[in-house]
């Protein structure tokens, strides 16, 4: 493929990503639908939830970072077809059992965003890495709003089968385009896959994920949420010690360690709390019956069609960004990215008692997503030699999930902590858990004020603008020698 080709290139990147996406959140309003049509319970029913987020956190910096060392594009082929696989199996899934197994298996896409990221460093002129990343977050960011808006009237028109059959098309033709048009990787990560460290990671994070998604059925206090806990703290430090003992380990905790990484990775943690959050249970406010004195009573699709402006703002500012970073910097878009997300939660708090209300918050929060979601692509990018690049931002992107588990799990103690005689939340708990978003998306920001600056205007990639594909050990070397130069971090 001509070197100059990277519209394709770009085209396929943002499909794939946009269609994982979409699957995260495109099957939970149809969840009922689910349970219904495949005679299950609600219990049940949850885990085609957990079983995607379970699997996806585990694949994302392992596929990274395995991407980073045998090639990008391979790695993402297969990846791509593994979600056609998984999606195909959904589709035509018999039994609940077989539909988590299918959920399972799509979660690998997940590494779809680390591999995608690599791809544009490698493959795109310096000068328009940044511009190319941001562009790629607001395909990704809008994906999750898609899919909220778009279940609704897929399944009332169609069947919710039809929520995996119409990914099938898309991915099929997204793999065949990618494996015969996506050049790979001119460079590689040198070493191996360090597999025991991998087998922690997926321990402590399956360990810290479970009982944070089932807790509200489990309880806290139950022998199962507590000892999945301490489990996850004991093989978390078995996995820091096992990986800073490695000559190749699979997360460099020397990047992790870089003021630019560890301060982007912590304002991710605390504003996934709060996007997560928002995407779980406004919907369910907006959908909450008029008798339970607050709410609605909108259909899914109603509900849907409240969260359309924050699909749209999402998508517009994760554009601008691109536009505007050069000029400002990721870091100022960070901070005004999270404290839009903060400024929107305060109003849900306390302005809630019509649907254009409801609308224009979820609209201010879009746009803090599509600025959060671009800078800190671009601030990790930026900050982690080329090498690096895959198994760094897909632990930025576990990062936010980790955030939205812990956000989602103690909204849903404020929510359903207190219940009415007809079973239904007090109006109470969705404000206490509104203020309790905007206070972590504050949080957020202060921690983006922590990101060490970078000069505006100065490009993302590791290149200067005229070297599209630079190469060879001594160009990896000075990279490395930048990024953890101190006058280098963004």
């Amino acid at each position: 493929m001509p070197r100059t080709s990277t519209r394709l290139t770009f085209a396929v990147l943002a499909t794939g990503a946009g269609v994982f996406s979409m699957l995260q959140s495109l099957i939970a309003p149809a969840l009922p639908t689910v349970q219904h049509a495949l005679h299950t319970s609600q219990s049940t029913a949850t885990w085609v939830m957990t079983a995607y987020l379970l699997s996806a956190s585990v694949f994302t910096p392992i596929l990274g970072r395995v991407g980073d060392l045998i090639g990008r594009k391979r790695t993402m082929v297969a990846v791509l077809f593994a979600v056609l696989a998984g999606c195909l199996l959904a589709a035509l899934a018999p039994t609940i059992g077989v539909l988590i197994a299918a959920r399972v298996v799509q979660g690998v896409g997940g590494a779809l965003f680390p591999l995608s990221f690599g791809i544009i460093r490698d493959e795109f002129a310096a000068s328009r890495v940044s511009g190319s990343i941001s562009n790629l977050s607001a395909v990704i960011a809008a994906g999750g709003g898609v899919g909220m808006v778009a279940a609704g009237p897929i399944v009332s028109a169609l069947d919710y089968r039809w929520l995996f059959w119409i990914p099938v098309g898309i991915v099929a033709v997204t793999a065949l385009i990618a494996l015969r048009y996506v050049p790979e990787s001119p460079r590689r990560a040198a070493g191996r896959v360090n597999w025991l460290g991998a087998a922690l990671l997926s321990g402590w994070l399956v360990a810290l994920l479970l009982p944070l998604s089932q807790a509200h059925r489990w309880g806290w206090g139950s022998g199962r949420v507590i000892g999945l806990f301490a489990a996850a703290v004991l093989v978390f430090a078995l996995w820091l010690r096992c990986e800073a003992r490695s000559a190749g380990p699979l997360i460099d905790l020397r990047v992790m360690r870089q003021p630019a990484v560890w301060t982007t990775n912590t304002a991710a943690l605390l504003f996934g709390a709060g996007m997560y959050a928002i995407w779980s249970f406004l919907p369910g406010f907006v959908q909450t019956p008029r008798s339970a004195g607050y709410g609605f009573g909108a259909s899914v699709t109603a509900a849907g069609l409240l969260m359309l402006p924050m699909l749209i703002a999402m998508f517009c500012s994760g554009v601008l960004s691109g536009r505007l970073e050069p000029v400002v910097g990721a870091k100022k878009l960070l901070v005004a990215g999270a404290s839009l997300g903060a400024l929107a939660c305060a109003v849900l708090a306390l302005w809630h008692d019509r649907p254009w209300q409801i609308a224009l918050a979820a609209g201010v929060f879009g746009l803090g997503i599509g600025l959060a979601f671009a800078s800190m692509a671009n601030l990790i990018v930026g900050s982690v030699p080329a090498e690096q690049t895959g198994a760094a931002t897909g632990m930025n992107a576990n990062v936010r999930t980790i955030g939205g588990a812990v956000g989602a799990a103690v909204t849903g103690v404020l929510v359903t902590g207190r219940l009415q005689p007809s079973g239904l939340p007090y109006e109470s708990g969705y404000t206490h858990g509104f203020a309790l978003l905007a206070l972590l998306c504050l949080s957020a920001a202060l921690a983006a004020l922590l990101v060490p600056a970078r000069r505006a205007g100065r490009p993302a990639g590791p290149r200067a603008a005229g070297d599209t594909r630079a190469d060879g050990a001594g160009t990896a070397a000075a990279e490395a020698g930048r990024a953890l130069a101190p006058g280098s971090r963004n």
